[in-house]
């Protein structure tokens, strides 16, 4: 089975400079049964800038582009089952973790958490994910 490229015109591509070539990466790619999500940020879909705020601000905005992206491809949070989320901060993880747990309201995931320098000024979260079909 090819893979599938899951585009939605309402969350941003990363890896995209403007001014650049095309980038090479996908929103998401399904493959099978198995959904894979590029690591999102706290962008705006419709200008491509950080969203202002601390990290609470910046958590709902990634969250929310992953689940427009989850949408375009017919899942939900649901349908995850690993995410993967990369602080600038690590100070920051008790204010993004109880963000993260406000949005999923009790939903169950596997998730890794770590420290890192992100790509882009300004932006203090990253999160990927991959969520399976039945």
């Amino acid at each position: 089975m090819p893979k599938q490229v899951i585009t939605s015109a309402n969350a941003p591509t990363t890896g995209f400079t403007p001014g650049q070539s095309v980038s090479p990466l996908a929103q998401a790619i399904r493959h099978g049964n198995m959904l894979f999500l590029s690591g999102q940020g706290s962008l705006d879909p419709s200008t491509g800038e950080v969203v202002p705020g601390d990290i609470e601000a910046q958590t709902r905005q990634t969250l929310d582009n992953l689940m427009t992206i989850l949408e375009a491809a017919g899942a939900t949070s649901k349908n995850i089952v690993n995410m993967r989320v990369i602080l600038r901060d690590v100070a920051d993880f008790p204010r993004f973790n109880e963000t993260f747990r406000e949005y999923f309201a009790g939903e169950k995931v596997t998730r890794t958490c770590f420290g890192g320098v992100l790509h882009r000024a300004g932006i203090d979260i990253e999160i990927d994910c991959i969520a399976m079909f039945d």
